[in-house]
């Protein structure tokens, strides 16, 4: 979920960038009342994310273009689908094209390699969420995406609960210590998590109260071990390091999260194109 405002000034800022003074090919190609159609189309599997974004860049641009959306975000469609039409005045449509497929590209990207991962876990009970780590001024749409894909969020910014990790343990002087200090001044139904890397601390985490223990690049050794100790009073989530070809094993450690940047910095560039219809 986005909000439609903030997106309108994202939309501008981009715009901008890439229209710069002018678009010099298409003012001195097109005449201003010819019109064009064209379809963005998927030029391979793909889960869809970005979609009304992309059909607002054109609209943002050249208000009496007709944009009509095939699809909606979170669909899965096979290579060949059409995402969109677009129909008005080619000088507009024209201008504003790159700038709407990159987005819808690189949201897209982010969804099916979401997906990707999620398949691999299906079969637990563990979900997959995504990191801080996203592109700066892309953060809502590129955590927007990941939902799209079937994953879930984590936090949206530092506002959004507590975090206690090793630098701040190391300043406060220990888990227990900085887990009080934390509850002092937090609003009441705020959570704290601590980032552990040792079953010790995972013990010391839950008797001082933490609301969720992130297990930091454990073995799964320790990983089975900490579920173990926890015995579900607080929910795992584990961290660091996470692979392709390793998050089958680890959420079949019985933990309940699994966090990872790879499907918000490692997704592969999807293929979109706008094509004359």
């Amino acid at each position: 979920m986005y909000d439609s405002f903030a997106i309108a000034r994202l939309i501008d800022l981009w715009l901008a960038e890439d229209v710069g003074h002018g678009d010099l090919t298409a003012q001195t190609m097109i005449e201003p009342d010819e019109r064009g159609r064209f379809a963005m189309n998927a030029r391979e599997p793909l889960t869809v994310a970005g979609i009304e974004v992309a059909a607002a860049v054109f609209c943002r641009y050249e208000p009496r273009l007709d944009v009509a959306v095939a699809v909606r975000d979170g669909d899965a469609v096979a290579s060949g689908a059409v995402l969109l039409t677009v129909e008005g005045p080619a000088r507009g449509l024209l201008t504003a094209e790159r700038t709407a497929l990159n987005i819808v590209q690189h949201l897209s990207a982010i969804a099916t390699e979401t997906a990707r991962w999620v398949a691999l876990i299906a079969h637990t009970k563990a979900r997959l969420i995504d990191t801080r780590k996203t592109t700066p001024g892309l953060r809502m749409l590129e955590k927007h995406a990941v939902t799209c894909g079937g994953g879930l969020n984590h936090r949206l910014g530092l506002d959004n609960g507590v975090m206690i990790k090793d630098n701040h343990i190391a300043v406060c002087g220990g888990i227990t210590a900085a887990v009080a200090r934390a509850r002092r001044q937090l609003p009441t139904l705020t959570k704290i998590e601590v980032e552990c890397d040792r079953l010790d601390q995972v013990d010391e985490a839950l008797a001082a109260g933490a609301d969720v223990i992130m297990l930091d690049n454990m073995s799964l050794p320790d990983m089975r071990a900490a579920v173990a100790r926890v015995g579900g009073r607080v929910p795992l989530e584990a961290s660091g390091g996470i692979r392709f070809d390793t998050i089958k094993a680890i959420a079949e450690t019985g933990v309940d999260y699994i966090s990872t940047s790879k499907i918000t910095q490692g997704a592969r560039p999807i293929d979109i194109g706008l094509d004359a219809a």
